[in-house]
């Protein structure tokens, strides 16, 4: 065991990181339990995940409790049948890594102690990733786009190819996911500056809630993308810009789709009402109405979707294009879950004055590729991680 500050060598001495080197990383910090090899920090050998969205859907949300367990189950599945895309197998990985935070908890647990059961038993050299960093590294993985405008695709795997070239620093990242909502300035791998975050509700947080304030179901992202498509205009929602701060606020919009669900409510409720005959006396008072408030028509519900998006990726775009001209970045990088949201990426090219490099689809959303992706330049830099590494629910970007 060798000493280097805060981080500890463990198992066998790390070689020095090259295009060849090749790493199993695990990923469960919420309700996809995914497991990938990606050798070079770049090219994807294998990419696995188990979603939990059917099991959660009827919860309208992620249960924890039932993530961590579904995890549990699933990890060994996943692990087994990224090694079998791997050729030599087990002999062929050199080091392993996954996410210790942030995210939920029990499923952090679950993933962190499986990747460290996996490296001291084969005496592999093991490091912890920030979940949000690696979101970020997801662009450096085969198959990332310059060009962001890719309306219209759809989730598959990543087909092989070679790389883009690297992104070039000074970057501006913006990453929206369920959790989390940032602007980050990039000089350099492992050296983030946090130029803006949200006040409240994360972009993705605020799609789901909004989604079941219409009544469009869970996961909201795809939900209101679909929904919105169907009657653009007609309805125009608050953006709220919180001047002189790349900061972002979505909890107001939330509470204003709520307003309009409430308003149409009680427009309906005064029609019903008028319409019913006069009262005589107190024994012909209408009975309390015993079914909840109607819907309002699918038209209503479609224009809103759409004014909810365009507000959330007007004020995204907005601030992500003035935060990299002011830093003189070279590219603008999307990243995280939200990053596959079809008028985002199209919206943030159009926009942008500089090149826009964001993943596929299959990429945005929790995988362990992206893992495996960061942890590359962190071995890298010569940094590993000791059997004693806890997860850290609230980790924030930046953390060495």
């Amino acid at each position: 065991m060798v000493q280097f500050g805060q981080y500890v060598l463990i198992g066998n001495t790390m070689p020095e990181p090259s295009a060849e080197l090749t790493i199993l990383a695990l990923e469960t910090s919420c309700d996809e339990t995914a497991a990938a090899i990606v050798r070079g920090g770049r090219t994807i050998v294998a990419n696995i995940v188990a979603s939990q969205i059917d099991i959660h859907r009827r919860y309208g949300g992620v249960v924890p409790e039932v993530a961590s367990r579904q995890h549990v189950l699933a990890i060994p599945a996943v692990v087994e049948a990224a090694l079998a895309q791997l050729p030599g197998g087990w002999d062929a990985v050199g080091a392993v890594a996954a996410t210790y935070g942030p995210g939920l908890a029990g499923a952090l647990l679950t993933g962190l102690n499986a990747a460290k059961a996996i490296a001291w038993a084969r005496e592999l050299p093991f490091v912890g990733v920030n979940h949000i960093e690696a979101h970020i590294y997801a662009n450096w993985l085969a198959g990332g786009k310059h060009d962001a405008g890719a309306a219209g695709a759809t989730p598959s795997a990543p087909a092989p190819q070679p790389p883009a070239p690297e992104p070039q620093f000074p970057l501006v990242a913006l990453v929206v996911s369920g959790g989390h909502t940032l602007l980050a300035l990039l000089e350099g791998h492992g050296r983030y500056r946090l130029l803006g975050q949200t006040r409240d509700d994360a972009a993705g947080e605020a799609f789901d809630k909004a989604a079941r304030i219409m009544g469009l179901g869970f996961p909201g992202g795809p939900a209101i993308q679909q929904a919105a498509a169907q009657a653009p205009g007609g309805v125009t929602l608050p953006r709220a810009w919180l001047r002189d701060s790349y900061d972002f606020s979505f909890s107001g919009l939330k509470t204003a789709v709520l307003h309009q669900i409430q308003g149409h409510q009680n427009r309906e409720a005064r029609v019903a009402t008028k319409n019913l005959p006069q009262r005589k006396s107190p024994a012909d008072a209408p009975a309390p109405p015993t079914t909840a408030a109607p819907r309002p028509p699918e038209r209503h519900i479609a224009q809103l979707a759409y004014a909810f998006q365009e507000s959330v990726v007007d004020v995204l775009v907005t601030k992500t294009v003035d935060a990299a001209r002011a830093h003189g970045a070279t590219e603008i990088l999307l990243a995280g879950g939200v990053a596959a949201n079809t008028r985002l990426r199209a919206e943030l090219a159009r926009r942008a004055h500089i090149p826009v490099r964001c993943p596929p689809i299959a990429l945005c959303t929790d995988n362990a590729a992206m893992i495996a992706a960061a942890a590359f330049y962190r071995f890298e830099e010569g940094r590993q991680n000791g059997w004693d590494l806890d997860v850290r629910p609230n980790l924030p970007l930046g953390f060495a």
